[in-house]
């Protein structure tokens, strides 16, 4: 299981927000290459990133530390958040981002994740971020009548890397994910699923770890700015 730092971007900063609400962000450091360095250091395998503002306006708007980091980290990075068509995937890609996260238009033009899929295989994730089991889009503000494990159902057939599950009410609560969705939706196909929302201790990382679901990997965020997950020793648990 892959651990994924994760370092969401805010009006250039490197910030969490608690339940994916803009005004409730918490800013942990101003130079978001910086901390890419220090995840990267400490030994990690791949970086997670996430536009919050670009998710927001249906465009990428934190381009230039996203940019940055690409330049100064030599590991894989996914990006999700104001990725809505096949020029702007196709500009990321040529970057040297490794995998793009498409979320809304997974919803909104699904046809969109499959040419992706097909054009670039291997690179083309959906994120799927759920309150209650119900999709919610644009930055999590607009709640939608899709299911979440329908929507990842949807795509089995189309080619794509993996699936990034959310449950937006864990998300920045460190009150623990949500294992048995998880795990459910994981095993309901066979696109590879990665856990996102409230992994906040070791204890989690090892109950996702053997939640009797094959998860290719769980992202952290605040856990690892406030301390609560030591980088080094959750990467040591998930090897083992």
């Amino acid at each position: 299981m892959i651990l994924y730092p994760a370092i969401d971007l805010k009006d250039g900063n490197a910030v969490r927000l608690y339940k994916g609400e803009m005004e409730q962000a918490t800013v942990f450091n101003e130079d978001p290459a910086a901390q890419a360095m220090e995840f990267v250091e400490a030994g990690c395998e791949w970086l997670h990133l996430v536009d919050l503002n670009g998710a927001f306006a249906g465009e990428p708007v934190n381009a230039a530390p996203v940019e940055e980091i690409l330049r100064r980290t030599n590991v894989p990075a996914q990006l999700g958040g104001g990725i809505r068509d096949m020029a702007t995937i196709e500009r990321w890609l040529e970057r040297g981002l490794h995998r793009v996260i498409l979320g809304t238009v997974a919803v909104e033009n699904p046809d969109l994740v499959r040419e992706a899929a097909r054009a670039f295989p291997g690179h083309v994730a959906v994120g799927i971020d759920a309150r209650k089991g119900m999709v919610a889009t644009k930055g999590w503000a607009e709640e939608t009548n899709v299911n979440a494990t329908d929507l990842a159902k949807s795509f089995e057939d189309a080619g794509v890397a993996a699936i990034i599950y959310t449950d937006i009410n864990r998300d920045g609560a460190m009150q623990g994910p949500n294992i048995e969705e998880t795990a459910a939706l994981a095993n309901a196909v066979s696109i590879p699923v990665i856990a996102s929302g409230g992994v906040s201790s070791i204890d989690d990382l090892k109950a996702l770890k053997n939640c009797g679901a094959p998860l290719n990997g769980a992202i952290s965020g605040r856990a690892l700015y406030d301390g609560a997950i030591d980088l080094g020793q959750a990467l040591a648990v998930l090897r083992a």
